[in-house]
């Protein structure tokens, strides 16, 4: 019953819709037939059409992408680059030049442990010794060293050099440093053409030294050369010393003086006025006076 009644409905309503299609003009139809072909050919564009997002390149990025191959080759040439090595001493390796080298933070910690008690590595095998850097990085890099002449020279036995062959121990004359030379001052290792200079310039400032431990005011003396210093050259005469009057100068000609900078020169202007003529003992008392440098500084001074 149920069947027969949706049957009848169909049947009333199909002649009304074709009948209704059939009443549209000869345009409208073709209208009917672009509209649902516009629709499958939309459905089909978004289902076969890649719709990532496409920035636009600027002029810098379009150049970059044309050198993409010299940019590719560069990358592939650094993966197979290697640095160059030069010569060099392996006593001077600083933490820097360790690393570069392979070494790694103990093995370079041992070899500067090893220098700080001034001594020196003088073969590969010793330089193992003394690291323990293996033996496949030893391999590497011991075609690099460079040792000292005089350690490349040296004879391999020297059990069969008779004791008389050697030369008598010959006495070291010490050289008085305020008549020393610049050619004088650089036969002494560790110190060259600049620093030479600089120990020249600051005797003359000072007319002469008075105690050889002002070649620590030096700029770029190690306490390695001033030890060698030390034993060549010695103050044995200061007879041409500046010495400046601490009690009658003005503070323009106080911050002259090499020991002295303004603001200094200026607190013993102020000190003196406020207390009279300075002392020796007086020094300690200035403000911002150098006190570990009174015994030297007082014997540039007259009071």
């Amino acid at each position: 019953m149920e069947n027969e009644r949706l049957f009848l409905i169909y049947d009333t309503m199909e002649p009304s819709i074709v009948k209704s299609v059939l009443s549209y003009s000869k345009s409208q139809r073709i209208g009917i037939v672009l509209f649902f072909a516009i629709i499958v050919s939309a459905q089909a564009f978004y289902y076969c059409w890649d719709f990532a997002e496409i920035a636009s390149a600027d002029k810098t990025e379009v150049k970059w992408l044309a050198n993409q191959d010299i940019i590719d080759s560069l990358k592939l040439d650094g993966k197979h680059y290697k640095p160059t090595i030069y010569p060099f001493n392996p006593n001077f390796i600083s933490d820097f030049k360790g690393y570069k080298l392979g070494m790694s933070v103990a093995e370079i910690d041992r070899l500067h442990a090893y220098r700080k008690q001034n001594k020196f590595v003088n073969s590969a095998e010793e330089f193992q010794l003394i690291t323990k850097v293996s033996d496949s990085l030893l391999k590497t890099i011991s075609p690099y060293f460079k040792f000292p002449d005089w350690v490349n020279d040296k004879k391999d036995d020297f059990r069969s050099v008779d004791k008389k062959d050697f030369p008598k121990p010959v006495k070291i004359s010490v050289i008085n440093i305020n008549e020393a030379t610049k050619e004088d001052l650089m036969k002494v290792y560790g110190i060259g053409d600049k620093i030479s200079d600089r120990i020249l310039e600051h005797r003359q400032k000072l007319g002469a030294f008075v105690s050889m431990e002002q070649m620590s005011d030096i700029w770029g003396l190690s306490p390695e050369v001033i030890d060698k210093l030390n034993s060549s050259f010695a103050v044995q005469s200061s007879l041409n010393v500046k010495k400046i009057n601490i009690n009658n100068a003005s503070a323009k000609e106080l911050s002259l003086f090499p020991f002295f900078r303004y603001p200094l020169a200026k607190d013993i202007v102020i000190y003196r006025t406020m207390n009279g003529n300075i002392t020796v003992d007086d020094l300690s008392k200035i403000k911002g006076f150098p006190v570990d440098k009174i015994k030297i500084i007082a014997l540039y001074l007259e009071f």
